[in-house]
């Protein structure tokens, strides 16, 4: 019997239904981002930052509680560092005299609190911010493109683009969807995620063409799904170890990269299936053909004429 590894897929013949898949995803992604929009965090709204410590490790559930109670908005409690430390964020106007009062509320309840600081995080930060994070993914979508035209052809740069595409709206929707909160950690994430399945997608090109150089066939969904099953056991290796190291990072992590984690363990697992069913099947949908790698020789006559 074959193993996993061994055992061929007929990727390229379930294309359809992963485009399927894809469009679905998308299409519940745009309509969370439009109609719901993404729960920002401090770094793009603006707000207060308390930050406290405790003599013993509090329940961070039981702080969220007492300040909602004293109708604090939008409270966003999360371990700094150690485990005593606990950073609050509100997203309300600065008042000198929030950090005393939300040490009073925490005291109430019998622990010995101390504010270490409380400051004020601008909105107008927030839009540059904004603006600048924007422009960064602009920019690195925008190289990647040019590298995979020049590195293949450009029919492989339109199926890494809209794949890689595909890939932040899918993770981005799915913070609008649950209203995770979105900071500039996971904004880190899905940069890393461009890279991550911009890496697999280009040892999937890679594979294809020099089978495309190296097959005597026409026969291109046929190449494809060689290529793919080739790669396939390097594939599940590295996204294998990268999700058991993820996974460990958001049990074990703390509330500081909590979603930081969330956004890579998605973005990981779409950028995976991206790699095959978006970049790779994308190139069929393009018509890519032989010739678009090896130009056709010259015809012999030619030659012949040009000799004298």
């Amino acid at each position: 019997m074959k193993t996993l590894i061994n055992r061929q897929f007929d990727f390229m013949g379930k294309r359809r239904i992963a485009f399927a898949v894809s469009a679905a995803m998308l299409l519940v992604a745009i309509a969370s981002l439009l109609f719901q929009g993404l729960s920002l965090g401090l770094d793009f709204t603006g707000g207060t930052l308390v930050e406290v410590r405790y003599s013993a490790a509090p329940s961070l559930d039981a702080v969220r509680q007492i300040l909602e109670a004293a109708e604090f908005r939008d409270v966003s409690v999360q371990t700094f560092g150690a485990s005593t430390e606990v950073l609050i964020r509100l997203q309300q106007a600065f008042d000198p005299d929030v950090g005393e009062r939300v040490v009073e509320l925490l005291r109430q309840s019998g622990d010995s609190v101390e504010l270490v600081r409380a400051e004020f995080v601008g909105a107008q930060v927030g839009d540059q911010l904004r603006d600048q994070s924007g422009m960064g993914l602009l920019v690195a979508l925008g190289i990647v493109m040019l590298y995979v035209a020049f590195r293949f052809q450009y029919k492989f740069a339109i199926g890494a683009l809209l794949a890689l595409v595909h890939d932040v709206i899918v993770v981005v929707g799915i913070f609008s969807l649950f209203q995770f909160e979105f900071d500039l950690t996971v904004l880190a994430a899905l940069l890393a995620v461009i890279g991550y399945s911009l890496n697999d997608t280009i040892v999937v090109y890679d594979r294809i063409r020099e089978n495309i150089r190296k097959s005597r066939i026409d026969d291109m969904p046929t190449i494809f799904n060689e290529a793919i099953n080739a790669t396939l056991s390097r594939t599940l290796a590295t996204s294998g170890t990268t999700l058991l190291v993820l996974l460990a990072l958001l049990l074990l992590g703390g509330d500081m990269i909590h979603y930081f984690s969330v956004a890579l363990l998605v973005g990981i697992v779409v950028g995976t299936f991206s790699s095959i069913y978006v970049a790779s099947a994308l190139l069929l949908t393009v018509h890519l053909e032989r010739k678009d790698l090896i130009p056709p020789p010259k015809e012999a006559d030619e030659e012949e004429e040009q000799l004298p």
